[in-house]
Protein backbone atom coordinates (compact mmCIF):
# COMPACT_ATOMS: atom_id res chain seq x y z
CA UNK A 1 0.00 0.00 0.00
CA UNK A 2 1.53 3.64 -0.91
CA UNK A 3 -0.25 7.07 -0.37
CA UNK A 4 -0.70 8.35 -3.74
CA UNK A 5 -1.62 12.64 -4.31
CA UNK A 6 -3.43 14.14 -7.70
CA UNK A 7 -4.04 17.27 -8.96
CA UNK A 8 -7.69 18.50 -10.22
CA UNK A 9 -6.79 21.41 -12.72
CA UNK A 10 -9.98 22.96 -13.97
CA UNK A 11 -9.80 26.03 -16.70
CA UNK A 12 -13.37 27.73 -18.17
CA UNK A 13 -15.21 24.29 -17.18
CA UNK A 14 -12.74 21.94 -18.34
CA UNK A 15 -10.60 19.49 -15.94
CA UNK A 16 -6.93 18.02 -16.67
CA UNK A 17 -7.14 14.10 -17.18
CA UNK A 18 -5.07 11.31 -18.22
CA UNK A 19 -7.35 8.90 -20.43
CA UNK A 20 -5.38 5.08 -20.02
CA UNK A 21 -5.96 2.33 -22.42
CA UNK A 22 -4.70 -0.87 -20.77
CA UNK A 23 -5.85 -4.20 -21.36
CA UNK A 24 -8.14 -3.27 -23.81
CA UNK A 25 -9.60 -1.18 -21.70
CA UNK A 26 -10.33 3.24 -22.18
CA UNK A 27 -10.90 5.41 -18.70
CA UNK A 28 -9.11 8.90 -17.45
CA UNK A 29 -7.74 9.18 -13.90
CA UNK A 30 -6.81 12.26 -12.43
CA UNK A 31 -3.03 12.93 -12.79
CA UNK A 32 -1.06 11.79 -9.72
CA UNK A 33 1.15 9.04 -8.55
CA UNK A 34 2.54 7.57 -5.27
CA UNK A 35 4.18 9.75 -2.65
CA UNK A 36 7.75 9.48 -2.14
CA UNK A 37 9.08 8.75 1.10
CA UNK A 38 9.48 11.82 3.32
CA UNK A 39 7.63 14.00 0.73
CA UNK A 40 4.31 15.95 1.99
CA UNK A 41 1.05 15.22 -0.32
CA UNK A 42 1.11 18.42 -1.70
CA UNK A 43 5.08 18.16 -2.66
CA UNK A 44 3.90 14.81 -4.55
CA UNK A 45 1.14 16.13 -6.38
CA UNK A 46 3.01 19.45 -7.58
CA UNK A 47 6.22 16.44 -8.39
CA UNK A 48 3.44 14.18 -10.08
CA UNK A 49 2.16 17.41 -12.40
CA UNK A 50 5.45 18.16 -13.64
CA UNK A 51 6.44 14.57 -14.37
CA UNK A 52 2.78 13.61 -16.11
CA UNK A 53 1.89 16.65 -17.36
CA UNK A 54 4.92 18.85 -17.77
CA UNK A 55 3.73 22.01 -15.88
CA UNK A 56 4.26 23.80 -12.58
CA UNK A 57 1.51 23.89 -10.53
CA UNK A 58 0.11 25.78 -7.06
CA UNK A 59 -1.53 23.82 -4.96
CA UNK A 60 -4.98 24.79 -3.19
CA UNK A 61 -6.98 22.79 -0.93
CA UNK A 62 -8.15 19.17 -0.34
CA UNK A 63 -11.57 18.21 -2.32
CA UNK A 64 -11.31 15.01 -1.57
CA UNK A 65 -9.25 11.86 0.34
CA UNK A 66 -9.80 8.62 -0.09
CA UNK A 67 -9.35 5.34 1.10
CA UNK A 68 -7.89 2.87 -1.56
CA UNK A 69 -4.96 0.75 -1.03
CA UNK A 70 -3.97 3.47 1.25
CA UNK A 71 -5.02 7.39 1.05
CA UNK A 72 -5.25 9.11 -1.72
CA UNK A 73 -5.40 12.57 -2.04
CA UNK A 74 -7.00 14.85 -4.53
CA UNK A 75 -5.52 18.25 -4.59
CA UNK A 76 -7.49 21.64 -6.32
CA UNK A 77 -4.32 23.24 -8.26
CA UNK A 78 -4.05 25.82 -10.67
CA UNK A 79 -1.28 25.83 -13.65
CA UNK A 80 1.39 28.39 -12.91
CA UNK A 81 3.91 27.50 -15.88
CA UNK A 82 4.86 25.04 -18.63
CA UNK A 83 3.33 23.25 -21.57
CA UNK A 84 0.22 20.73 -20.49
CA UNK A 85 1.28 17.21 -22.34
CA UNK A 86 4.79 18.02 -21.91
CA UNK A 87 5.30 15.48 -19.03
CA UNK A 88 8.73 13.46 -18.92
CA UNK A 89 7.58 10.75 -16.38
CA UNK A 90 8.48 7.41 -16.75
CA UNK A 91 5.21 6.65 -18.40
CA UNK A 92 6.24 8.47 -21.34
CA UNK A 93 10.07 7.26 -21.22
CA UNK A 94 10.07 3.86 -20.25
CA UNK A 95 9.42 2.41 -23.70
CA UNK A 96 9.71 -0.84 -21.46
CA UNK A 97 7.06 -0.90 -19.45
CA UNK A 98 3.99 -2.50 -20.12
CA UNK A 99 1.65 -0.43 -18.73
CA UNK A 100 -0.98 0.94 -21.60
CA UNK A 101 -0.76 4.38 -22.59
CA UNK A 102 -1.44 7.50 -21.17
CA UNK A 103 -2.62 10.99 -22.92
CA UNK A 104 -3.43 14.19 -21.17
CA UNK A 105 -6.23 16.65 -22.22
CA UNK A 106 -9.01 18.86 -21.10
CA UNK A 107 -12.18 17.36 -20.78
CA UNK A 108 -15.43 18.80 -20.37
CA UNK A 109 -16.95 18.95 -16.30
CA UNK A 110 -20.45 18.28 -18.06
CA UNK A 111 -19.10 14.91 -19.53
CA UNK A 112 -17.29 13.52 -16.56
CA UNK A 113 -20.56 11.48 -15.64
CA UNK A 114 -20.45 10.60 -19.11
CA UNK A 115 -16.93 8.67 -19.05
CA UNK A 116 -15.47 6.34 -17.44
CA UNK A 117 -13.27 8.82 -14.54
CA UNK A 118 -11.06 6.65 -11.77
CA UNK A 119 -11.82 7.19 -9.06
CA UNK A 120 -15.60 8.45 -10.22
CA UNK A 121 -16.46 9.83 -6.66
CA UNK A 122 -14.19 12.49 -7.31
CA UNK A 123 -15.39 12.98 -10.54
CA UNK A 124 -18.54 13.56 -9.49
CA UNK A 125 -17.19 15.99 -6.64
CA UNK A 126 -15.28 18.24 -9.13
CA UNK A 127 -18.91 17.85 -10.99
CA UNK A 128 -21.09 18.99 -7.77
CA UNK A 129 -18.13 22.33 -7.27
CA UNK A 130 -19.72 23.38 -10.18
CA UNK A 131 -23.20 22.94 -10.90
Amino acid sequence: MRDRSSVVIIKDEKVVLIQRIRDDAMYYVFPGGGIEPGETPEAGAKREALEELGVDVKINECISKIEFNGTQYFFLSEIISGTLGTGQGEEYLDKNRDSGTYLPMWVDIDSLSLIDVRPSEVALKVQSLFN
